[in-house]
């Protein structure tokens, strides 16, 4: 019993080709919206790929882009199908190529799922991907003479400001890491050369933090240097009193960011998926509603469309059948390629009578 059976008249098949021509058009635009999110997002990403551990992360806005032109590409010639089905003469030419088209309908909106749920579980990698890359790129920071690094503190003390976000994890990051420049170190100075002594790799480590940290909004000037010292500032406990300086670390920051808009994304492309699953089945009621035209002379005439021409289970038993069919034939040819260079490599026997 064929599956989702649908009886038509000429009238209806008429309707079902203008419905469905309507629809690819839509579906093309729908396929440019998907391009522009993944450009847009590609831009998003590249703007801080100095502080991105990898390019794992382009993998979606690279999908979104190839999907958002697949789309284009499928729903402007299912268009075109859907117009010529109008007039016989015109569908005769694209009968042959309905079904392979259908498949690859299929895989399309197979991947297109698979991109969606992309979208959706990618929050992991990006996570692992931004700690180790502003962990990089705080270290980079001082390093404003050297080629390649010395546009990090403008990249970092941006990120902070833009993202109202301090250090990696937290401000006291910094902490642990030497953020000042050595050109502006007075090595003759003692306390500089106490605090280089004291650290095993000889860094300078102060318990302060870039400008950049510092929260606008707070009445309180901004308390930069010597954060944990409460008695460098007048009535000041750094454990008890909230801080003039960004809570929230900058991974925490980016990852929210860029998770949400990938989760938006996730969410336009999962309702264009639907659409195109819709849009597709339409095309096989189309297709089987015009193949099964009892008089072909006869246009006026009743005919019958479906979604598959047996139920699920049998159409996954023919197909398991045809596949192990292909694996045998795939058998039979490699023995008999075997075979035949076994007996070419046989020599006949000779004696010889004396």
């Amino acid at each position: 019993m064929a599956l989702l059976k649908v009886k038509f008249n000429q009238k209806k098949r008429v309707k079902l080709a203008q419905g469905l021509w309507l629809m690819n058009w839509f579906s093309v635009l729908a396929g440019i919206l998907v391009f522009s999110m993944g450009l847009f997002l590609k831009v998003e990403l590249r703007k801080r790929s100095e502080v991105m551990d990898n390019s794992e992360s382009h993998f979606v806005p690279n999908s979104l882009i190839l999907m958002g032109i697949l789309s284009c590409a499928f729903n402007g010639f299912a268009g075109k199908i859907c117009y010529d089905s109008l007039d016989p003469t015109k569908f005769a030419k694209w009968k042959p190529l309905l079904k392979p088209y259908l498949a690859l309908c299929f895989l399309f909106n197979i991947l297109l799922f698979f991109v969606a749920l992309i979208c959706f579980l990618t929050r992991g990698s990006l996570d692992s991907t931004l700690a180790q890359g502003l962990k990089n790129g705080m270290k980079f920071y001082r390093d404003t003479d050297t080629p390649g690094r010395c546009f990090m503190k403008k990249t970092i003390d941006m990120l902070q400001i833009e993202f109202k976000c301090c250090g990696n994890n937290g401000f006291k990051d910094w902490f642990e890491i030497q953020w000042i420049s050595n050109r502006y170190l007075d090595f003759s100075s003692k306390e500089v050369k106490d605090r280089i002594k004291s650290n095993v790799d000889g860094r300078y480590l102060v318990d302060g933090v870039p400008f950049s940290c510092c929260n606008p909004s707070s009445p309180r000037p901004c308390i930069q240097y010597q954060v944990t010292n409460n008695s460098a500032h007048y009535s000041y406990d750094y454990q008890t009193e909230e801080l003039n300086l960004w809570r929230r670390g900058c991974r925490e920051a980016l990852l929210h960011y860029y998770s949400s808009m990938m989760s938006s994304m996730g969410a336009v492309v999962l309702l264009v998926w639907l659409f195109e699953m819709s849009v597709m089945v339409g095309l096989r009621l189309l297709h089987t509603s015009l193949e099964s035209i009892a008089n072909p002379e006869d246009p006026e005439c009743e005919s019958e469309g479906w979604i598959l021409e047996n139920n699920l289970k049998d159409t996954l038993k023919s197909a398991l059948e045809s596949l192990k069919k292909i694996g045998k034939f795939n058998q039979v040819e490699a023995g008999a390629e075997g075979a035949e260079g076994e007996e070419g490599g046989k020599t006949p026997a000779i004696t010889t009578v004396s």
